[in-house]
């Protein structure tokens, strides 16, 4: 990225939705050429770029956790990001950042203030669950003191032997470690498979992380900057919600600060209106405009390029909801359709999952957005291909579900054909959910 580049962005008082979406994409690695071999270090690049990434268990075609640096970086060993995750002593950590995530582990003082407020939240109340179950919470919390990390059908197994009361007949166990996660009493140490182990915060982020709370307000405006900086340019909503901040008041207070220090630049972007008039924006100081951005990848509905639906809609007039809720039916896309993004735009969806058993990534459908360019379909098709070579898969068989369909199987040559449709089922990977939701 040129320093001309940088400049640009940062005088503009006025930017197009096109300028927009080009400093967007940027910012979070877009614009910049893949790596011939994507090592540790890309990795961490492009960790560091979207600042957290977002974990869903939903296993199709890939985790939502592993796409964002496929899309990124290109085909890439997941035992390196698994190993940058899930290592005793790992530099990232999960905790509720933007939902579930991975952070940096150093990041987990900045998220005390929400901590704090989980446990008012949950944990105070006397006729809530938490309070409810003191003894269990008691129980567990002991037993991860005396034998270290554990996942819960560790726990749950001794505790079943020992017959400890009626409390067995729910899933208890997991329930007072998911609170005693957002509470910040205890932290994820790795996983197996996909299943949690949870330890003790002590027991597993170093001591001068534990020892470094961030006050609430310096913590919100650090976060904010961080938004800023990840997304380039960006409403308060939009630089809000990549945290998950519901304070609208504590929100305005750190872009205020941020923008008196400098950091943020206040912009107008055509077309992004609020309750009829033009909507504040603001623009980081370190986001580049760069000319052109030629991209081509596939995206998980969990990339911070589309995370938000409302920021989504605005910078690629492109709407977006999964369907995986939607009775099949009655879906328009698919079970799990991913945006396609060619050049600086998102062109188009594919519906997309690895059959192991016959080595063979299925492109369940396709659709083209309004518009796209005249060599969407063969790029589109070498994003394929290269799905299928991350994913190990030998072959790829074409639907004949979506408008892209066609185009896309007449450019994969190599490609089989199948049927499917709406109604095709498509079983959710076997992995427990995460029980306790919140909204902070």
């Amino acid at each position: 990225m040129s320093e001309r580049a940088t400049r640009l962005a940062a005088v503009k008082e006025t930017l197009s939705v096109a300028e927009a979406r080009r400093i967007a994409l940027a910012a979070q690695g877009f614009a910049q050429a893949r790596p011939a071999q994507p090592g540790t270090r890309q990795l961490n690049l492009a960790m560091a770029r979207m600042a957290t990434l977002q974990i869903d268990s939903v296993n199709v075609f890939a985790r939502s956790h592993y796409m964002p640096l496929f899309s990124r970086l290109g085909p890439y060993d997941t035992g390196a990001l698994d190993r940058l995750l899930f290592a005793r002593r790992a530099p990232y950590v999960e905790f509720w950042a933007h939902v579930a995530s991975f952070i940096p582990a150093a990041d987990w003082g900045l998220f005390r203030f929400r901590m704090e407020a989980l446990r008012e939240k949950y944990g105070t109340d006397p006729d809530g669950w938490y309070q409810k179950h003191g003894e269990i919470v008691d129980w567990v919390r002991s037993e991860l003191a005396e034998r270290g990390p554990l996942r819960p059908a560790q726990i749950e197994h001794d505790a079943k032997k020992a017959a400890r009361g009626p409390w067995w007949d729910w899933d208890v166990v997991k329930n007072a470690l998911e609170y005693l996660w957002l509470f910040g009493e205890v932290a994820i140490a790795g996983r197996r498979g996909f299943e949690r182990r949870y330890g003790l915060a002590e027991h597993v982020l170093p001591a001068d992380v534990l020892a470094a709370p961030v006050d609430t307000s310096d913590a919100i405006r650090e976060l904010i900057g961080r938004a800023a900086k990840a997304h380039g340019v960006g409403t308060a909503s939009d630089l809000a919600d990549y945290w998950r901040i519901k304070d609208r008041r504590a929100v305005m207070t750190a872009i205020r600060e941020l923008q008196d220090a400098g950091v943020l630049q206040p912009v107008t972007v055509d077309g992004w209106q609020s309750a009829g008039r033009p909507a504040k924006a603001w623009v980081h100081r370190d986001a580049a405009l760069p000319r052109r951005v030629d991209a081509a990848a596939i995206l998980t509905p969990f990339d911070p390029v589309v995370w938000f639906r409302d920021r989504a809609e605005r910078l690629f007039d492109f709407e977006y909801r999964i369907e995986i809720y939607t009775p099949a039916p009655k879906r328009r896309f698919g079970y799990y359709s991913l945006p396609v993004l060619i050049g600086d735009d998102i062109v188009g969806r594919v519906d997309l999952k690895a059959d192991r058993a016959s080595s063979t990534l299925l492109v369940q459908s396709a659709w083209w957005e309004r518009t796209r360019p005249a060599d969407a379909a063969a790029r589109l098709a070498e994003e394929l291909r290269a799905a299928a070579r991350w994913q190990g898969l030998g072959s790829i068989s074409v639907s004949r579900w979506g408008d892209a369909t066609d185009d896309v199987a007449e450019v994969l040559t190599e490609a089989r054909r199948h049927e499917a449709g709406a109604a095709e089922p498509v079983a959710l990977a076997p992995d427990e959910p995460d029980r306790v939701s919140v909204d902070g």
